[in-house]
């Protein structure tokens, strides 16, 4: 593996171009080897893939494990308080996110009623009148307002509790624990106590649904008497946090781009059938979810590389849906452009189970906000907005807006 052609230090993960750009040295890293070596910061080598064909293919083969207890993961950036390389993670029950076939395949099986496009799109109009509800309390405010804290977060956070059927007035103990938990450079004590306090919410409210189910998600998998409680609060909890961090920080992040591209939101305000779209495109272009890993269980060849046998290998997708291969522009946000195929739900055995889920989400959110608020605008300058560059799931923090006028 030759020295020059890796990156000596790591991944570059700050969006330097811009707050909707990926990292020029990503972007040119991509362009000259999509399938490249990597040196992490222990001096440990393994490999990096930014291209989008190349990507797409890792996703779908199942030699590229998920398992992290296979290998040692070598963090592609400085963490303070963690080691840059640490032991093999052992599986947690019911986190089918980092399992393989055939545990993978019987965990996601028992979820796989409970997302079907048929009844996501029985819920639409129920989270229509979520979204409507939220948009009522935040045009009571008197502006300028925090769109995250009083629509981005909220309004999924409500759709998941009720789907899941955890109750919304926990959510400041999931919410806090999941951001806690999402931090880059978080000292593991502090991270492992977040989880700790989030999974023993989780197995005490599993564990009384087990009991006395209700109707939602979680009372129908406590029906399943082959898992365990230890499984269903691993489920519970990667759905609770992969339920409201991403679709809260696509609204927030995609409200924040369509208000620096004016001419697109004024296309977007004139025609709203345009909106399934644009929905992809911001998907696309955001890519709020970026770096992902796999380990590779086999000699595999990708992109006329040899990637080893145990080898660390880091997905980019944010760099693959910005691949101008696959997507003309693409560093152009066009509310025209039919992006699906897009990666930002993944791809293969571990793509998004609950994709029409955010969809209708984003769709309601972006249509009601839209609407009641024509006169929406930042309320400082855009170099002001506080990014998250420091979280896993990127978007912002706070998003100040203002408004002079709101409409029913």
């Amino acid at each position: 593996m030759s020295e020059t052609a890796a990156i000596p230090h790591g991944l570059p993960m700050e969006r330097d171009a811009g707050p909707f750009d990926p990292p020029s040295q990503i972007t040119r890293l991509r362009e000259a080897r999509p399938v490249s070596p990597l040196v992490f910061p222990d001096g440990h080598e393994g490999w990096l893939v930014t291209g989008y064909d190349a990507v797409r293919q890792l996703l779908a083969d199942t030699r590229f494990s998920s398992r992290q207890d296979l290998g040692i993961v070598h963090l592609p950036y400085e963490t303070p308080g963690m080691p840059a390389a640490t032991e093999p993670s052992p599986q947690v029950p019911g986190l089918f996110v980092a399992m393989d076939p055939p545990d993978h395949t019987r965990l996601r099986r028992k979820l796989t009623g409970a997302f079907t496009v048929r009844r996501m799109k029985q819920l639409e109009e129920h989270i229509v009148d979520i979204t409507e509800r939220q948009l009522d309390e935040m045009a009571r405010l008197a502006p300028p307002v925090d769109l995250v804290k009083e629509f981005a977060l909220p309004v999924p956070s409500l759709v998941i509790c009720e789907l899941l059927g955890v109750p919304y007035e926990d959510r400041e103990n999931f919410q806090v624990n999941s951001a806690t938990f999402l931090v880059k450079d978080q000292q593991l004590d502090e991270k492992m106590a977040a989880y700790g306090a989030m999974t023993a919410y989780l197995a005490e409210l599993v564990t009384r649904k087990r009991a006395t189910p209700g109707e939602d998600i979680l009372s129908d998998l406590a029906r399943h008497d082959d898992l365990t409680v230890e499984e269903l609060t691993g489920i519970a909890f990667l759905l609770l946090l992969a339920g409201h961090e991403t679709t809260a920080n696509m609204l927030a992040l995609g409200t924040f781009a369509l208000l620096e591209h004016p001419e697109q939101l004024a296309e977007l305000r004139a025609a709203p059938e345009l909106l399934p779209d644009a929905v992809e495109e911001l998907m696309r272009y955001l890519s709020v979810a970026d770096v992902f890993y796999r380990y590779a269980t086999e000699d595999i060849e990708l992109g006329g590389e040899t990637i080893g046998k145990g080898s660390t290998v880091v997905v980019s997708l944010l760099a693959a849906n910005h691949d101008p291969r696959r997507f003309d522009h693409p560093d152009t946000l066009d509310l025209h452009r039919k992006a699906r195929g897009h990666l930002s739900f993944g791809h293969g055995i571990h793509q998004c189970l609950g994709q029409q889920l955010a969809r209708i989400e984003m769709r309601a959110g972006f249509a009601g906000l839209l609407r009641r608020f024509p006169t929406l605008q930042l309320a400082l300058p855009a170099g002001e907005v506080k990014l998250r560059t420091d979280m896993n799931i990127y978007g912002v923090h706070e998003l100040p807006v203002t408004w002079t006028e709101s409409a029913r």
